[in-house]
């Protein structure tokens, strides 16, 4: 079920081959919010959104969101279940966004902090977040 009025911004099948290597599109329970934690704590750049899909982009990656109730007749949809934490066992890690400036904008926005942000043994510096639908974020950046 569409909730858009008017047309998108970009015909599904031009956008669909414009894609390559590795995308994600996430499932969440209600854009605004997601919107609120992908724009303010991730800092990517919102390239389209309307109540049924967003496309955001930063740090060289692009990925979408596309709200739950698009997905109640395919079988993905099924997946959520209601989950409190979605994507059980992913990490979406984002490369360049600076992790102590990511942590500061999920603590000042209400967003749960699994780890501070720390230097690691592998050379990056990283914070574990949980956005609003569950799913963990790892923002970090190359330590010199």
């Amino acid at each position: 079920m569409k909730l858009r009025t008017g047309d998108p911004w970009m015909k599904a099948a031009d956008y669909g081959r414009t894609l390559r290597g590795l995308t994600l599109n996430l499932l969440v329970a209600q854009l605004e919010p997601a919107l609120l934690f992908h724009r303010q704590v991730l800092g990517a750049e919102l390239v389209y959104a309307d109540p049924d899909f967003a496309v955001l982009r930063g740090y060289g990656a692009e990925w979408m969101l596309h709200a739950d109730h698009t997905y109640l007749g395919h079988p993905v949809g099924k997946t959520t279940g209601g989950s409190a934490r979605r994507g059980a066992g992913i990490e979406l890690r984002l490369h360049g966004r600076d992790p102590d400036e990511a942590e500061a904008a999920a603590r000042r926005l209400g967003f749960e902090v699994l780890l501070a942000a720390a230097d690691t043994g592998h050379g990056v510096r990283e914070v574990f977040l949980v956005d609003g639908d569950g799913y963990v974020w790892a923002p970090d950046i190359t330590l010199p």
